[in-house]
């Protein structure tokens, strides 16, 4: 094998998945190999080309693996297709049955794609299919062989461009892993005008400790917390604190949302609604911690990694603080860094 092919495997998912159930998946395939690009709501795509030495197998085999474990662990059917880049693994991918593996080596990748039809390759939709039916071009190997003069006189000289190189079976793309939060917001309405002091502490301490079990998921920690209370005549409150240092654990932005909610005194003021928003994110791996000679904050953090596991495995509310009773939803959403590929807004 070169060093610089690449083998990029497509995955078909055949399930209905939520956004979190979709997160395991990625999850999951991220302990195949770290370049994994998610393409939801059903498929997701891995550059296996530098885990193969790890794992000691053949592309083929590995993407076998991939497949077994989603239907193991999660009882995911999925079909797949495995290339040297993206656009040929997904298209091997539509070409597979579930269950099934189609490869297209390089070596085979024009022998491949020449009797498919011009539908088949990305970027042809109805218009473009049907101008090219006009002059008898139906399969992706008359593409490939029309002189490039010819195809930008029929479709333009930016789209024939990028068709002719992928009737050809190129494409430059890396699988490239998605763009972290810029930011995460918990948002509670509540069902009806709150005025007990005491559930609006306890609604607070809520959504704290779901954005401190979000960026843990996340990997990441915050160095800024904004809390909105919105009132009943849909005036609102804003209060912002930026923290001592950046954190993930929920005991540390429960204390800071809740000096919050104190800072805005709202005596008997009639809420309908908190927003609870953590920005300034970075990954935890490149976060600063004061080093504490307390052993309750090693067992409160050792207590909140294993409340997480049990999360993991039983759903969100399998554990919940003494303080907090069951209450209406809480929408959970995150927001992408700026140039980078969003992620849906989970509720």
């Amino acid at each position: 094998m070169s060093i610089r092919q690449r083998h990029i495997a497509h995955l078909h998912l055949h399930a209905a998945l939520n956004e979190e159930q979709y997160d395991d998946v990625i999850e999951l395939v991220s302990g195949i190999t770290p370049h994994v690009q998610a393409v939801p709501p059903d498929a997701v795509q891995l550059d296996l080309t530098s885990a193969l030495r790890y794992f000691d197998l053949s592309p083929y085999d590995l993407v076998q693996t991939t497949m077994m474990r989603l239907k193991a662990l999660y009882g995911i059917d999925s079909s797949a297709g495995l290339a040297g880049n993206r656009m040929l693994a997904a298209m091997a991918a539509d070409a597979s049955a579930p269950g099934e593996t189609t490869w297209v080596p390089a070596e085979r990748a024009a022998e491949w794609l020449c009797p498919r039809p011009v539908t088949a390759l990305p970027g042809i939709g109805r218009t473009t299919a049907a101008t090219l039916g006009r002059y008898g071009l139906h399969r992706i190997g008359q593409l490939a062989d029309l002189p490039p003069a010819t195809l930008q006189r029929l479709l333009g000289t930016g789209q024939a461009r990028l068709l002719a190189e992928r009737a050809r079976g190129h494409d430059p793309r890396p699988v490239t892993p998605r763009e972290p939060a810029a930011q995460l917001t918990a948002d509670l309405v509540l069902d009806r005008d709150c005025l007990d002091a005491a559930q609006q502490h306890r609604s607070v301490l809520g959504l704290a400790d779901r954005v401190g079990q979000l960026l843990r998921g996340e990997r990441q920690v915050t160095g800024r917390l904004t809390l909105t209370v919105r009132y009943a005549d849909r005036s609102s409150s804003t209060r912002t604190r930026t923290l001592p240092e950046a954190t993930d654990h929920s005991p540390a932005l429960a204390a800071a949302a809740l000096g919050l909610l104190t800072s805005l005194g709202l005596q008997r003021a009639r809420v309908r609604a908190f927003t609870l928003r953590a920005d300034g994110l970075r990954p935890a791996a490149d976060a600063c911690r004061q080093l504490s000679l307390d052993p309750t904050d090693h067992r409160a953090r050792a207590a909140e990694a294993a409340a997480d596991r049990a999360r993991r495995r039983f759903g969100p509310d399998a554990v919940r603080p003494a303080a907090v009773t069951p209450g209406p939803v809480i929408h959970l959403a995150r927001s992408a860094r700026p140039g980078g590929a969003g992620r849906p807004t989970a509720v």
